[in-house]
């Protein structure tokens, strides 16, 4: 359980760190990433705060790193899976504090539902079944456990 906690507690040091700087993707990395999404798709991500972008675009590194090929819907998926962040419209600074307090306040609770929203607002786009499949947390579960694993590296 300490070895969790330990490790619960470096991953999050590592994503402030890394969201301390809120700069855009680099114009090839958005490229990449225009010629993957659909256009609903392609608004979600674009939204997204730049911390948010480029943490996106480090999470499908990892998760290509991690396995087999993935489908072009579950690397979208995988770009898109914080796209739900947008709703809390939280800063950096309140981020740190809605992860050390928890889901208080309706702002607090969005950040923390972050997932669900991003899916809800996925469908709500008409977001393609195989993305909505892997936001909604219906996809093959090796595939879920490879984003999980590639989130929290």
């Amino acid at each position: 359980m300490k070895g969790l906690y330990h490790a619960k507690w470096l991953h999050l040091t590592r994503r402030f760190f890394g969201a301390v700087s809120n700069r855009a993707p680099s114009e090839a990395e958005v490229v990449a990433v225009r010629s993957l999404l659909t256009a609903p798709e392609w608004w979600l991500w674009s939204e997204m705060a730049g911390r948010d972008r480029r943490h996106s675009l480090e999470v499908l590194a990892r998760f290509d790193a991690l396995g087999d090929a993935a489908s072009r819907g579950e690397r979208a998926a995988v770009l898109l899976h914080d796209s739900g962040k947008t709703t809390s419209n939280l800063g950096l600074w309140l981020r740190v504090m809605a992860t050390l307090v928890g889901p208080r306040g309706e702002r607090f609770r969005s950040y923390h539902e972050h997932e669900e929203s991003g899916a809800r607002r996925a469908r709500a786009l008409g977001v393609d079944h195989d993305v909505m499949a892997v936001l909604e947390r219906r996809a093959h579960v090796d595939v879920l456990h490879r984003l999980d694993q590639a989130d929290d590296l």
